[in-house]
């Protein structure tokens, strides 16, 4: 499709005032009109005055988190499109922003004809929905209209990026298009009308597109989606919506399918790369620490207080930056699937009480005290990497030890519950404000106030912690009160 005679209203919302320029150096001459935002509130306002048909929304902004704005945006604006922008791109976050609306995603750094490709796309998306709106207004009452006039809507949907397939209520495929057909490795020629099994053969996903078609997900945040492979090399997501008569029955389902092959490759490409780099720089960083130990150690006394100090400092912060990489390389193995892979029986009281008196030094120098309140009745093993378990447990309790004053009260309750066991690390700490407390588990996220400023960390503890759970079944939940403390509650199947 060529550019379009009417002008269509952009609204970029990045922080970056380079990013903004660069974008509209390229979008200004295709005939876009423009509209700026740094903020994700000022874009939002935006989107009341202007006329506004795409976005390019950025996630990470000073103001809100994306995810919320684009969240945002497709409750009040559901027919406006929306394209993220970012440079922390990975499967999880294309995912996650796809069961949130969004139509597609660009990682940083791109290139001016990567963004050209997306948001013709995106205009022809536009243009495509809304003329399948008018004409399912004029025409479409069910999906029998539907397959009477599939002759003129065959070429919208043709026209489409994504794959695209709707079902009756008894399941069967009345309609898609090419590319769908070519997604499911199924050859051009196959013909509408077979039960869904001639089409879907995951088992999962065509489990999940009948219960569309039955109208078991009609609620408006009941959305379930899904991700899955054909071969080896093409990797998918579906998501699905019923569509009602006008009586409010479900009467089939409109399935979506997006290739995610090339997030998939990007994201395994920057783990590797991530990798890499942190396992290059972890032994000369090492031996420049133990270095400067070797100085300190044999100029004590004999240089001026304010050059120790510096000493010191980079002692610290090398200290820290040896740390980070650990923690990198971590994070790596755990998206890589290379981490609890050779689960065993583990006595959980017994890897508490280890892991508490390893870390008692740490919270006998703050005078805080940790204690283990035991079952009440022997609990079974847990079968699991016991590696896992002691990164999970040691990263907590040294979250707590270290968001606690001197003087504080660090508890272990350990309890079960029929299919789990449980353990609650209650702390008297500085607590967590509410706002926090849905990106705590975000990568290098950090609570930044003036009693927290002076302490030292990555960021990076309890994305650990949330990823090697989800690796094992796993789940933890968060209580917190500000300036009362905070409890952790880890759940561990048996």
């Amino acid at each position: 499709m060529s550019d379009a005679p009417e002008q269509v209203g952009v609204l970029i919302v990045d922080d970056e005032p380079r990013i903004r320029d660069g974008l509209r150096r390229v979008l200004e001459p295709m005939g876009y009109r423009l509209a700026l935002a740094g903020l994700g509130r000022e874009g939002l306002a935006l989107l009341e005055q202007e006329d506004i048909s795409i976005v390019l929304l950025d996630l990470q902004l000073p103001d809100i988190n994306g995810m919320e704005v684009l969240r945002t945006i497709c409750s009040r604006h559901p027919a406006i499109v929306v394209i993220i922008i970012t440079g922390f791109g990975t499967v999880q976050t294309a995912a996650e922003a796809m069961r949130n609306g969004a139509y597609d995603l660009l990682p940083k750094p791109f290139e001016p004809e990567q963004l050209r490709i997306a948001i013709n796309r995106a205009r022809e998306k536009m243009f495509l929905e809304k003329e399948a709106r008018r004409l399912q207004q004029d025409r479409l009452r069910t999906l029998a209209d539907l397959s009477l006039e599939k002759s003129r809507t065959h070429t919208i949907i043709d026209a489409l990026p994504i794959g695209v397939m709707v079902t009756n209520a008894l399941g069967e495929a009345v309609l898609f298009n090419p590319t769908f057909l070519r997604y499911m490795a199924l050859p051009p020629e196959t013909k509408e009308g077979a039960p869904l099994g001639a089409y879907v053969h995951d088992d999962a996903l065509r489990k999940l597109i009948l219960e569309f078609s039955q109208g078991c997900h009609i609620g408006p945040d009941d959305s379930p989606t899904y991700e899955f492979s054909v071969g080896e090399d093409r990797f998918l997501f579906a998501r699905g919506r019923p569509v009602l008569g006008k009586r409010g029955e479900c009467v089939g389902a409109v399935v979506t399918i997006v290739d995610i092959t090339a997030m998939k490759v990007l994201d395994r490409l920057k783990r590797e790369f991530v990798a890499k780099v942190s396992h290059e720089l972890r032994s000369p960083l090492s031996t420049i620490h133990e270095q400067l130990a070797v100085v300190l150690s044999d100029l004590v006394g004999q240089v001026s207080p304010a050059d120790e100090h510096l000493l010191s400092r980079a002692k610290e912060k090398t200290q820290g930056l040896i740390a980070l990489i650990g923690d990198l390389l971590d994070l790596s193995r755990i998206e890589s699937g290379i981490v609890c892979e050779t689960p065993k029986s583990v006595n959980l009281e017994e890897l508490l009480e280890n892991i508490i008196s390893f870390l008692g030094t740490k919270a006998a120098a703050k005078k805080q005290t940790i204690t283990l309140s035991r079952a009440s009745e022997p609990l079974p093993p847990i079968k699991a990497d016991p590696l896992a378990l002691e990164s999970i447990f040691g990263n907590v309790i040294t979250n707590a030890i270290n968001y606690t004053p001197e003087h504080g009260h660090i508890k272990l309750l350990l309890s079960r519950t029929a299919t789990h066991a449980r353990v609650a690390v209650r702390d008297t700490g500085f607590g967590i404000e509410e706002r926090h407390l849905d990106k705590i588990f975000e990568r290098f996220y950090r609570i930044k106030n003036e009693r927290t400023r002076y302490i030292t960390g990555t960021g990076l503890g309890l994305p650990i912690v949330k990823g090697l759970l989800d690796a094992i079944g796993g789940q933890i939940q968060v209580d917190s009160t500000p300036d009362k403390g905070s409890t952790f509650t880890v759940l561990l199947p048996f």
